[in-house]
């Protein structure tokens, strides 16, 4: 982790930094002919959204631990992105994209949990030392992580009593992981043809979706007016500020109740866990409304560049110099995720399963709600509220997926 004041520390500085990389981003790939036309040709565009950032938190221009950007874009922009994304989405196709989506999410989950369990054994063949002792109490944690999120962490943390030194190396193992993972991911969304022409991946009801999506949009489509952009802000930070000031009450309520209900197991008692709940929920009953007519001057377009925001800030989160402090963890992890990447490669093969289901079955575990719908939006924006709702599918299984992964670690360490 960084430990150098960074060159930069003013937040409004910072920020007007990844502005400048989004806009330069975008214009260089709008680009249709030149050098930028082949480079945009191998190296996807949303990739480098996420890579410029943290190539500059690596080298100390900036700090993504000491900004406060990533938690305001993660629950201001984050929650407003997705309830514009969900204006315009057709409820009734995303139920028709069918079980392999679901099946791609498991396979991850599952993945995450072999991972651990190999990770183990093979690092204690080939760097025993890094096993050895408590390290097993630490691999909990990131179990909970990759299954569910930041809630789920903190229960392992809890139930395995995980030493702080060491709950904070294996946070930054989770951090680089995880950020490592998702460039990938990223990287292949870019070449997401060739890798379903590979599996044999049916893409009708994905293409049908995104087909109903686009046709509703040039139906409707019209010059925003400043009134329609009052408007579309209205509706999202409304919402969003709604969302915030239900999640108060509901987890003041959930807390109260008999402990041995254990809800926390669920993160309900998760207040970033309500809110893209609430965010996501209301998005979908305004796509029944006339305020689904705001799609027509932008709504998606500008929830999208919110997305964007996000994915740089998450990006500044990424320092590959905490590969320095105990880099054989890093070994345990990158096998760990590859165990993940190569499950899920090997069922999408067997049941002739797109890209998209991989990456956000994927992203729905590793990274939670806040990366997720980044990463189905890759595809299309039409398609983030899918990575959402795998999301929330891995806040309720992670603690127990976790827990049980932590027995056998525990075994496998006596």
């Amino acid at each position: 982790m960084q430990t150098a004041v960074p060159l930069v520390t003013n937040d409004a500085v910072v920020l007007g930094i990844l502005a400048s990389i989004l806009g330069f981003v975008f214009w260089s790939s709008s680009r249709a002919d030149g050098f930028w036309k082949k480079f945009y040709t191998y190296v996807p565009a949303l990739l480098l959204c996420y890579l410029v950032p943290a190539i500059l938190n690596t080298l100390g221009i900036i700090d993504g631990s000491l900004s406060r950007l990533y938690p305001v874009a993660r629950d201001y922009l984050l929650p407003s992105a997705l309830v514009l994304l969900c204006i315009a989405i057709d409820f009734g196709a995303i139920v028709r994209l069918g079980p392999k989506a679901i099946i791609m999410f498991l396979t991850g989950t599952v993945g995450i949990m072999l991972g651990a369990v190999a990770a183990f054994e093979i690092m204690r063949v080939i760097h025993p030392e890094t096993v050895a002792g408590e390290t097993w109490r630490g691999m909990t944690t990131i179990t909970g992580a990759w299954i569910g999120g930041g809630a789920n962490q903190a229960a392992m943390k809890e139930v395995f009593e995980v030493d702080a030194t060491l709950f904070g190396q294996f946070v930054a193992v989770d951090v680089l992981v995880a950020n490592v993972w998702m460039a990938v991911v990223l990287f292949l969304a870019g070449r997401a043809q060739a890798f379903d022409r590979w599996t044999g991946a049916d893409l009708s009801a994905i293409n049908a979706l995104k087909a109903r999506i686009e046709t509703y949009q040039a139906e409707h489509a019209r010059m925003p007016t400043l009134t329609d952009v009052m408007v579309i802000l209205a509706v999202g930070l409304g919402v969003t500020g709604l969302s915030h000031a239900l999640t108060g009450p509901t987890v003041g309520w959930i807390a109260s109740l008999p402990q041995e209900w254990r809800l926390q197991d669920y993160s309900l008692t998760s207040s970033f866990f309500w809110i893209v709940v609430f965010a996501t929920t209301f998005g979908m009953l305004l796509s029944f409304t006339r305020a689904r007519s705001l799609e027509g001057a932008g709504a998606s377009t500008l929830g999208s560049a919110m997305l964007y925001f996000l994915v740089a800030t998450i990006g500044m989160q990424m320092d590959l110099n905490a590969l320095l402090d105990r880099p054989w963890l890093f070994v345990l992890g990158l096998i760990w995720i590859c165990v993940h990447g190569g499950l899920l490669l090997l069922v999408a093969k067997l049941i002739r399963a797109p890209l998209f289901f991989m990456a956000v079955g994927s992203q729905a575990n590793v990274g939670g709600a806040a990366s997720a719908p980044v990463v189905a939006s890759a595809f299309h924006p039409a398609l983030a509220p899918v990575g959402v709702l795998l999301a929330v599918l891995g806040y309720a299984l992670g603690t127990y997926c976790a827990y049980i992964t932590g027995l056998v670690l525990r075994s496998l360490a006596t």
